[in-house]
């Protein structure tokens, strides 16, 4: 069986791992949002790259949800103390594979080679590709003004309300090596429980990852990223009520409209009805520990490949 699943970080990470656990190896490809990319003290950093990769790879710090495990912080103490920005946290383990992607990156090797150098580093048995090469990059628009990603999300705590989200460079943008080939031949394409808005739109705006989704021949499964109508980590709650109209697994739904077959939802959202172009599938989707993210990933693929 062939898999591709589109992800961001955090919960779409466990997601990953549940899948990777759930299928033999090889046969799962991530695609990963690059919209979060972001230049901190001349390092680039890619988020949920990393956090997929880190997840996979066994070296998450599961209790933060982000970053290495066993991780410490002397360097970036230092820059504190040197005058240097500390706003964005960079670990003394995780500065490490920045530098190799930095100096790769600037050798003129793309980001796809440069994350799949890394993943055979870390014997990761799973393919994770970027969206894409090109440069793109969040931009999210509230009424104070129009912020950055990660200067919005980080720098100022997601406090502002979220008015519009643009993908900048993304129209232009192509998918990265492989990308098209992996959704071409799969036997299901999945959406990991990732904000719609900001993990997985930001993959969507590349117009051939789109196009490619839109034709598919293959099943295409969503995890809603809300229970009981809330999100279990970060603003997506906020960003729907205020940018769509609620909070219920409909708008999660019409997110990904004429890009999916089925919206895998929590019980805790079951009495909300979707409309009739859309199946549902009621289960637990909460991801405690490795073993109900691999309960979860069983589930939908069951679903996908029906």
């Amino acid at each position: 069986m062939r898999v591709v699943l589109l992800s961001g970080g955090g919960g779409g990470a466990r997601f990953a791992r549940g899948l990777h656990d759930a299928l033999r190896a090889n046969e799962l490809t991530v695609v990963g949002n690059v919209g979060d990319d972001v230049e901190i003290l001349g390092l680039h950093v890619s988020p949920d790259l990393d956090s997929i990769l880190y997840t996979l790879a066994g070296l998450i710090d599961d209790e933060r949800g982000w970053g290495r495990l066993d991780e410490t912080w002397q360097a970036l103490e230092a820059v504190g103390f040197w005058g240097g920005e500390t706003w964005f946290q960079l670990g003394d383990l995780d500065i490490g594979l920045h530098l190799v992607r930095t100096r790769a990156l600037g050798a003129g090797v793309p980001l796809s080679r440069v994350t799949a150098a890394l993943v055979a580093r870390a014997r990761v048995d799973a393919l994770i590709l970027p969206a894409t090469d090109d440069r793109v990059r969040t931009q999210v628009i509230t009424p104070s003004g129009t912020f950055a990603f990660q200067e919005w999300f980080v720098g100022r705590a997601h406090r502002d309300e979220v008015d519009d989200v643009h993908y900048e460079g993304a129209v232009t943008a192509d998918p990265a090596p492989g990308v098209l080939d992996a959704l071409a031949r799969a036997d299901a394409i999945l959406i990991a429980p990732s904000n719609p808005y900001l993990s997985i739109g930001p993959i969507l705006a590349v117009p051939d990852i789109r196009e490619a989704i839109s034709h598919r021949r293959v099943r295409c499964v969503a995890v809603s990223p809300l229970v009981g109508g809330k999100a279990v980590s970060g603003p997506l709650d906020r960003m729907l009520s205020r940018m769509a109209g609620g909070t219920t697994p409909d708008f999660v739904a019409q997110s990904y409209k004429g890009l999916i077959d089925a919206l895998v939802i929590d019980e805790a959202d079951a009495h909300d009805v979707l409309p009739d172009d859309f199946e549902v599938v009621v289960t637990q989707t909460l991801m405690h520990d490795r073993d109900t993210a691999r309960r979860l990933a069983e589930v939908v693929l069951e679903d996908a490949c029906a």
